[in-house]
């Protein structure tokens, strides 16, 4: 399985799912990211989850054990959607500066296509702490890795690898919050690819 590959769908007993089965669990899946997304984790309900995705509630407890369960796997999900999002883009980049700003710009597409990113992430603080570490931490993984690889090439200014991932997603994660979430934006604003450009290229010493 890659990196990016979505687990095989299970019920609670951890069997594989039928076509049907997994397919009713998707439907709840989608509906909890609507729900979480508009009513946030506390205002938000197993009641609520079924009825937007049209099952029976008992039906909910074939495929999740609980609440937390299904939000702290709506995170996973999200992380492992939009990584993928920044990798598609990144791997395009004839330089590390380039792929870094391709890498940004699809984590950008992808807030602009799905609002729920930054409401259910930001509410994982306070309702899973060790989700919301995992989150941060399995990007900055991907990170550090491709930075230090080109800080020995040459192609980056030699410094903490792990200092300057952290310090790439803070800036991406606020400018996307204040140029995409803020303005409702659908598309990915240009003057803030080339402003995104100027800063990771003074900030790499590309």
């Amino acid at each position: 399985m890659t990196e990016f590959a979505v687990p095989l769908p299970t019920g609670v007993d951890g069997k594989e799912l039928t076509s049907r089965g997994a397919a009713t669990r998707q439907r709840l899946f989608d509906a909890a990211e609507e729900v979480f997304a508009e009513l946030g984790y506390h205002e938000a309900s197993i009641v609520k989850i079924t009825e937007a995705a049209g099952v029976a509630q008992g039906t909910f407890y074939l495929y999740f054990a609980g609440k937390q369960e299904i939000f702290e796997e709506l995170v996973r999900d999200l992380n492992r959607r939009v990584r993928h999002a920044m990798a598609a883009g990144a791997e395009r980049g004839r330089t590390r500066a380039e792929a870094e700003v391709l890498g940004f710009t699809g984590y950008f597409e992808f807030a602009a296509q799905h609002g729920a990113l930054y409401r259910i992430i930001r509410q994982a603080e306070f309702v899973s702490p060790e989700t919301l570490h995992d989150h941060y931490q399995a990007i900055a993984s991907g990170y550090m890795a491709a930075l230090e690889s080109a800080m020995d090439s040459g192609e980056v200014a030699r410094m903490d690898p792990e200092v300057l991932a952290w310090a790439l997603m803070g800036m991406g994660e606020l400018l996307g919050m204040r140029w995409i979430v803020w303005e409702g934006a659908r598309e990915v604003p240009q003057e803030l690819v080339e402003q995104m450009r100027l800063l990771i290229e003074r900030m790499l010493g590309a």
